[in-house]
């Protein structure tokens, strides 16, 4: 196990730093942000101050030296917008964004699972195949799309849910949470949702895969000869055996929720990081850009490395330090 974790360790170092060259060359390569902050009012003299301030006026490996020295001290740079850290900025923002997160894969789970199961158990009946047409509709439709239509009906035709913001929070453990506010809940309903839609159908058909296949294996028709209800088949044989692969699945999702949140944010107006980082980039904002991108890929690797752990978990056949047996 240690040494499992070491080697994951500096697997996610040398990721970060490739990602964090990556990034950087890449955002240094596409526009000039002094023409976004600076106003074309502005005297030459203000103009190279401020791009002196910024050190906008050093050579590109330099100022990605600069950053990667920063970087491992804890500083990830000012915004060039906000003034402020670009971490700070991050974090303050990173409660609403795991929040929604979360709903989001939550709603997948309990939602995807049991349709999921119940398609697989009877893939014939009409019931079953109107769960797939949902899973494919799920796929198709664009996830802007599915937002505004969810804000059309149930906000401004309905009147039932709020259409933007995050409404009321209180802190757990001193972190603002919306879903223990009635408020807050009603907020949330919408953009969970829509940014859940897509997850569940993929566990739909995961899950259905799993139990078609389970189904046709040696030991549940030994299980069903010796007398098994159904019910401790399926929860006891079928279902356990489907959840290992859907763990990887799920583990990695979450990651891909978290970064990918920016389309449902921006749609409902959620203060969370993905909104913020739309205005990053339309202000050519680099420090703040490169640290959510550099969050995001540390967010990915340790949610792979809780995935890995939790699979030999659940299949003791899995060995981490090399594979399975």
């Amino acid at each position: 196990m240690t040494a499992y974790l070491l080697r994951r360790s500096f697997q996610t170092v040398l990721t970060l730093f490739v990602m964090s060259v990556l990034v950087f060359v890449g955002v240094y390569m596409i526009g000039n942000p002094v023409d976004v902050l600076i106003s074309a009012s502005a005297t030459p003299q203000e103009r190279q101050d401020i791009i002196r301030a910024f050190g906008l006026d050093q050579p590109v490996w330099t100022q990605y030296w600069t950053f990667l020295t920063n970087s491992l001290a804890g500083d990830l740079g000012n915004s060039f917008v906000f003034n402020q850290p670009a971490l700070k900025l991050i974090l303050s923002r990173m409660p609403a964004t795991l929040e929604l997160a979360f709903c989001a894969l939550v709603l997948a789970v309990f939602v995807g699972i049991p349709l999921g199961v119940w398609a697989g158990l009877k893939p014939d009946r009409l019931t079953s195949r109107m769960i797939m047409t949902f899973s494919i509709l799920g796929f198709s439709l664009p996830t802007f799309w599915i937002g505004l239509m969810l804000v059309m009906l149930f906000s401004v035709k309905l009147g039932w849910l709020p259409a933007s913001g995050r409404g009321q929070t209180v802190e757990l453990l001193g972190v603002p949470v919306s879903f223990l506010t009635w408020d807050g809940l009603a907020h949330l309903i919408l953009p969970a949702i829509n940014l859940a839609l897509y997850k569940v159908s993929l566990v739909i058909r995961l899950t259905r895969a799993g139990v078609i296949e389970c189904l046709q294996m040696e030991y549940i028709r030994f299980a069903r000869a010796k007398g098994l209800t159904d019910a401790r088949i399926v929860f006891v044989h079928v279902l356990k055996n489907t959840l290992i692969p859907l763990i990887t699945v799920i583990g990695l999702e979450l990651g891909s929720v978290i970064a990918f949140a920016v389309v449902t944010e921006t749609v409902f107006s959620w203060p969370g990081m993905g909104k913020l980082i739309i205005d990053a980039i339309g202000n050519l904002d680099r420090p703040l850009i490169l640290a959510y991108l550099m969050i995001i890929v540390l967010m990915f690797s340790l949610i792979n490395l809780v995935v890995d752990i939790l699979y030999s978990v659940v299949d003791p056949r899995v060995r981490l330090e090399g594979g399975s047996e």
